[in-house]
């Protein structure tokens, strides 16, 4: 085959051949432009002192395989089912499903009210009907279960389903609603236990996974990450939180680690909605330990008070007192007759130890003395006006609370007007029955001082860290201060008291 030549093609071929040439050179020089060797383009981060790690080997590797922790923990965890008997009072009206109840606990913060059914057609008096599910996990090997209390509460029977298809009905040994823990016992022997694992080595970040009964969906396994430690929420214990997959019926499950021990109790979900949305919380496995021990051994959990009301200690509340950092448990009231009461304690003491142990949190301190055994004798470290002090107290049984005393009130005009206070004296009365030695009362507050809060039937029992005994002496302190500044007050309100911080001028 021949190909013919037409006229002018040798000069369109020489001027295609140019143009690509023309091309090819701007794109090198574009190219290496804007994308610059790898040397160059680490010096711009060399340049800002970033230091460059091309080399840096890679941190995380592929995701874990849960296969083996499923086949060596798997038998330990247990499905629970609770059953509530019919009696011939009963309403159908309020029945609620399983499910639903938990939904509600969840959601709500309180646990759906038991409400007895109706004998219907079919269901005589006494018969078991279903009540709620949840999830546990084989303690020891001997018949001992680990759930939640919540898990067994108002129940008239507990069933213990295994991995291997056998049910028992299983003896609820003790119940803490406090910590949310629960023990129970089935006559069965040679049952596989969990490992106890610590939870002191666990990490944020660290793989964890879930095996339980959401939706009655047992032996179902899930997994995330650690999200944080020590999670407090106000409660008697802090929680591990985690973005493992925990819907309700998982409640009791145990909370597993990557060695294949149990390191939490799953507890508790963040909801809007009553499912799962990313943050669940989990029972430390050391908390729930020792509280398992005592319900073994008693039945109860015995809890140690002294007698305090507490609240936290504000930034400005601690420069304004000397104390340099906001920490401990500033006490706001005293009750008659209590451990604090007969230690010395006084309203504005703000406590920074307790048995050698450093409050960094007012919620530090009801958990330290909550795990103190009661009669036990120790020592607390208070901040009072300046100066540290040691006091020792003998804490009591939680069980033993006394009631606090009510407020009387009382007058005798004294003008403190820079600060927008009238005063007044305390009778020997008042100091009685308010178990004070001194203090003023506010009858007015109008300026500064009620832009911080102060109000009629106050009483004012500091001053810039001196105790005052009554109005005179009130004045001869303001007398002392720089009134441009801000002056710290204390200050009780009831049975509680507060350090307010007056500012001469509204900012």
């Amino acid at each position: 085959m021949t190909f013919s030549s037409q006229p002018g093609t040798p000069s369109v071929v020489r001027r295609t051949l140019v143009v690509g040439a023309v091309v090819s050179a701007v794109g090198l020089v574009l190219s290496s432009s804007l994308f610059p060797h790898a040397s160059q383009a680490q010096q711009p981060a060399a340049a800002l002192g970033i230091p460059a790690a091309p080399n840096a080997p890679t941190l995380v590797k592929g995701l874990p395989d849960f296969t083996e922790l499923v086949d060596r923990v798997g038998p330990s965890v247990v499905s629970i089912r609770t059953t509530q008997r019919v009696t011939d009072s009963d309403d159908d009206s309020d029945e609620a499903d399983a499910q639903m109840r938990e939904f509600f606990r969840r959601f709500f913060g309180t646990p759906l009210p038991s409400q007895p059914k109706r004998a219907q057609p079919g269901n005589q008096p006494g018969e078991e009907r279903p009540r709620g599910v949840g999830s546990g996990f084989i303690l020891s090997g001997d018949g001992y279960v680990m759930t939640n209390a919540h898990v067994v509460d108002g129940a008239d029977e507990v069933y213990v389903h295994l991995t291997d298809k056998r049910e028992f009905k299983a003896k609820v040994v003790g119940a803490d609603k406090r910590t949310d823990v629960a023990v129970l016992k089935i006559e069965a022997k040679g049952l596989p236990a969990v490992t106890v694992g610590d939870v002191g080595r666990l990490k944020v970040g660290e793989w964890v996974m879930a095996i339980g009964t959401p939706f009655g969906l047992e032996n179902t396994v899930t997994a995330g990450i650690v999200s944080a430690k020590a999670r407090d929420t106000g409660e008697e214990i802090r929680f591990i939180q985690s973005d493992v997959a925990v819907n309700p019926g998982n409640s009791g499950g145990p909370l597993i680690n990557m060695r294949g021990e149990v390191v939490g109790i799953n507890s508790q979900i963040l909801s809007r909605s009553g499912g799962f949305m990313g943050i669940s919380l989990s029972i430390p496995i050391d908390d729930a330990v020792k509280v398992a021990e005592q319900l073994r051994s008693g039945g109860k959990v015995i809890r140690g008070r002294i007698g305090v009301s507490i609240a936290p200690v504000t930034k400005e509340v601690a420069e304004s007192i000397g104390l340099g950092k906001p920490a401990g448990a500033l006490v706001q009231g005293v009750e008659a007759g209590t451990p604090a009461d007969k230690a010395g304690l006084e309203a504005g003491d703000i406590i920074t130890k307790f048995n050698g142990q450093t409050i960094e949190k007012a919620q530090d301190l009801p958990r330290l003395v909550a795990g103190t055994k009661p009669g036990t004798r120790t020592t607390l470290q208070v901040f009072r006006r300046g100066a540290y002090k040691d006091l020792s107290i003998t804490v009591a049984e939680l069980d033993a609370a006394q009631q606090p005393k009510a407020e009387s009130q009382a007058p005798a005009k004294l003008a403190a007007d820079s600060l927008g206070l009238s005063l007044a004296d305390l009778t020997a009365a008042q100091k009685r029955d308010l178990r004070l030695n001194g203090g003023v009362m506010v009858e007015a507050a109008t300026g500064p001082a009620a832009r911080a809060g102060l109000r009629q039937g106050d009483i004012i029992l500091a001053v810039a860290n001196v105790q005052v005994a009554d109005t005179r002496q009130f004045e001869g302190m303001l007398a002392k201060v720089d009134k441009a500044r801000p002056l710290s007050v204390l200050v009780r309100r009831g049975e509680w008291a507060q350090y307010v911080v007056i500012r001469p001028q509204a900012r």
